[in-house]
C-alpha cells in the first residue's frame, strides 16, 4: 500500500494572489483615468448635447482609448466576480454555471458597447 507524504494540492479556490491584486489595481486606474478625461471633455466649453458627445468620441484616439477601458473592465469585474464566487459558492456544478453565465453576460455587455461607441 502506498503512502500519500506531503500535503495535498489544492486545486481550486481564489489563489491567485499577486497577478489578481495587481490586474485589479491596473484596471481601476485605466478606468479612473478614463473617467477624468471624460469629465474634462464634458467641462468644456460648449453647450452639452448629442453632437458634443458624438464629437468627443469620434477621434481615432478616444475610440482607442475607450475600447482598452471596457477590457479594462471586463477583466475587473471578471476577477472579482470569479474571487466571489470560489469564496462563497461551494458546489463545483453550480459555481461553474455561475461562473459561465458571468463570461457570456460580460462579453454580450462588451459587445453591445462597443457597438455603441463604434456607430456614434
Amino acid at each position: 500500500m502506498a503512502q500519500n507524504y506531503g500535503s495535498k494540492r489544492t486545486v481550486v479556490g481564489a489563489h491567485y494572489g499577486l497577478r489578481d491584486w495587481l490586474s485589479q489595481r491596473i484596471t481601476a486606474t485605466l478606468m479612473a483615468l478614463f473617467t477624468l478625461v471624460v469629465i474634462a471633455q464634458v467641462l468644456l466649453p460648449g453647450e452639452m448635447g448629442y453632437d458634443k458627445w458624438a464629437g468627443m468620441f469620434s477621434h481615432q484616439w478616444m475610440k482607442l482609448l475607450t475600447f482598452v477601458v471596457i477590457i479594462s473592465m471586463l477583466v475587473h469585474v471578471w476577477v472579482g466576480m470569479r474571487d466571489v464566487l470560489m469564496d462563497y459558492v461551494k458546489p463545483v456544478g453550480m459555481r461553474l454555471a455561475l461562473q459561465v453565465g458571468a463570461i457570456v453576460w460580460l462579453v454580450g455587455c462588451a459587445g453591445w458597447a462597443i457597438q455603441v461607441i463604434w456607430r456614434l
